[in-house]
């Protein structure tokens, strides 16, 4: 019987804007089959990234980037990484002399950052071998220092604390390694540069491609027969699409019923076409960061508005999701209706807090710099299409009345959440005085009754730690919270609004101290990102409604070319087998057209 293999390798960069350094220099895995073919992970992009170092007083972070990453099995069964830290663009990170990086994993899919273990020398490491010699009990490890001499040494661990020893020159790195050394993949891994490899059993290669390759529709099934006695009750019957990753969701049917006499009892062959609303991209041109609400009924469509460079806010109406992208827009809200508004209004939020809707957003009467969170409520009994039944917006405060960030940067993007009776809010906070730390993510309790005002101290969740999130710009913002069975899912957009941004994820228990950063786990690579959907550059700024028939959709934007307008998008959001959002479920991923007709046989009863 053949064996499964993981593969590991970095790439070679592209061109900046379609796949940097940055994100170039982490570590990719293929899947090679019992039948030779290899299969990249997450569209061969990176799913371990090594973290920024944070230095000095003012704790600015210093991206750092890995090479060479060599997979291994601990002693326990569970996975080690052993890499070279370097410097974003692939050169060597001097604070990393005579040390590699080292990494452990459960299961491959999520990893734990162990920090630099040494191998007692101060010269740069070109090359790191390891492996768990079972019968003897101890690690055996081989390394290439710069200048060309080969060492090998033993030890008890891999991690922290790990005493090297019987440290020895050797003659090739290679030596009893070359059954683990990969040195090529298929041309269609595009820029692959081979590490490493080691066997995995088969249930461990089947939980990598569930949870690393986009799942595909496989059947939609219904009823062999119904009994119905009315035009009503069979619309009420449901297809259950199945999917590759063993979900499922329920999905209506229209049903072609014209030939059934429901006056009177009879049997009839009847077929139907799977409902699947289909958003051609964009769904609003130069609209960014969109949000979409539902409030008395009704659904509302509200972004940033780059037609205008950011100077206004148009909403939108209708009874359903599919009517908003035609609906017409009416402006609630200019630069010129406030002093204290009078530049950039960015990334508005429709928010439910205790029966009242408030649309949470940034402004600034000055530039970029002096940025900050507001709160506009809906007057009581008002119509959010009014620009006048909204009340003025309100800086947001601390809970001592103190202004939330003051003068030394600025904070934006807020969003909203309540949990076991109390209210989060979680925000974008970016430092330029005394030094540009780039912006971070924080949280806080709000004051249900007053929501500009906090009830706790502000609590720091997330930093751009890596690659794909300090790319071009050190940034975290736009949070959106997704609570369901038990947990709560938090994405988030990183790296600069371009080309590069993404959509990265927090989670937590509802049962936690969600104001304990300890609490939140943060995945090492982004859920959303331009290899997403060919053709969609730059993702991200989400937000998420439900619609009439419990699907949840993904609001967001990107740009259609490297170049293009930031403009809305709408996809449905996907639940893989282990509960988590997938963000990356295409149209015709969600809905195979060949599987879109049902048929069953309808039983009019009366």
């Amino acid at each position: 019987m053949r064996q499964n293999y993981i593969v590991s390798y970095t790439r070679e960069p592209l061109e900046d804007s379609i796949y940097s350094e940055k994100l170039a220099y982490s570590m990719h895995l293929a899947i090679l089959d019992e039948t030779g073919a290899h299969t990249p992970l997450n569209h061969n992009a990176g799913i371990l990234y090594a973290k920024a170092v944070q230095r000095g007083e003012d704790g600015v972070l210093e991206a750092k980037s890995l090479l060479r990453p060599w997979l291994f099995v601990q002693a326990d069964g569970s996975f080690g990484v052993l890499a070279i830290r370097v410097e974003p663009d692939g050169l060597s990170d001097r604070s990393s002399d005579g040390s590699v990086l080292c990494f452990t994993s459960r299961d491959l899919i999520r990893y734990e950052e162990v920090g630099l273990l040494s191998l007692g020398c101060d010269v740069a490491i070109e090359e790191i071998v390891c492996r768990y010699e079972r019968e003897q009990g101890y690690y055996r490890l081989q390394w290439k220092e710069k200048n060309g001499t080969c060492w090998q040494a033993l030890a008890d661990s891999v991690g922290n604390n790990t005493n090297v020893r019987e440290r020895r020159q050797i003659a090739d790195v290679w030596d009893g390694f070359s059954e683990s050394r990969v040195t090529e993949l298929p041309q269609e891994i595009t820029g692959a540069v081979p590490c490493s490899r080691i066997p995995i059993a088969d249930e461990t290669a089947r939980k990598l491609r569930i949870k690393f390759l986009p799942p595909i529709n496989t059947a939609n099934l219904v009823p062999e027969e119904v009994r119905v006695s009315s035009v009503e009750e069979l619309e009420k019957i449901k297809a259950v699409a199945l999917y590759s990753d063993g979900t499922q969701v329920e999905k209506r049917v229209n049903w072609n019923w014209k030939g059934v006499d429901f006056t009177k009892s009879g049997v009839y062959e009847v077929s139907g076409l799977v409902q699947q609303n289909r958003y051609e991209f964009p769904v609003a041109w130069y609209r960014a960061d969109p949000c979409i609400g539902r409030w008395n009924g009704k659904y509302y469509f509200i972004a940033t508005n780059d037609k205008d460079d950011n100077h206004s806010l148009y909403i939108r109406e209708a009874d359903s999701i599919p009517e908003l992208m035609t609906a017409q827009e009416v402006k609630i809200l200019d630069t010129e209706t406030y002093p204290h508004l009078g530049n950039l209004l960015w990334a508005p939020e429709f928010h439910i807090i205790r029966g009242r809707l408030y649309i949470f957003h940034a402004g600034t009467p000055k530039e970029f710099e002096k940025e900050q969170c507001h709160v506009m409520a809906l007057r009581e009994g008002g119509n959010p299409m009014r620009a006048r039944d909204w009340e003025m917006p309100v800086r947001v405060i601390r809970k001592d009345g103190s202004m939330l960030y003051g003068e030394q940067g600025i904070t934006l993007d807020m969003t909203e959440f309540e949990v076991n009776g109390h209210v989060y809010a979680v925000w974008s906070q970016r430092q330029f005085v005394p030094v540009d730390q780039g912006a971070w993510l924080y949280i806080a309790e709000l004051d249900p009754q007053k929501p500009w005002q906090l009830q706790s101290d502000p609590v720091l969740l997330s930093m751009p730690e890596y690659g794909w999130a300090n790319n071009h710009t050190f940034v975290d913002e736009g949070p959106f919270a997704i609570i369901r069975e038990g947990k709560i899912f938090l994405t988030f957009s990183s790296a600069a609004v371009d080309s590069t941004y993404v959509v990265g994820l927090l989670s937590a228990d509802l049962d936690a101290d969600l104001l304990e950063p300890d609490s939140w786990t943060k995945e090492n690579y982004p859920l959303m990102s331009s290899r997403s959907r060919e053709g969609e550059f730059g993702t991200g700024h989400n937000s998420y409604i439900e619609d009439e028939d419990g699907l949840l959709w993904n609001a967001y934007h990107a740009r259609p070319g490297v170049e293009g307008p930031r403009s809305a998008g709408l996809r449905r959001v996907h639940f893989g087998s282990d509960g988590y959002p997938v963000l990356d479920l295409t149209e015709e991923r969600d809905l195979v057209p060949e599987l879109a007709w049902v048929q069953t046989k309808v039983i009019v009863e009366k």
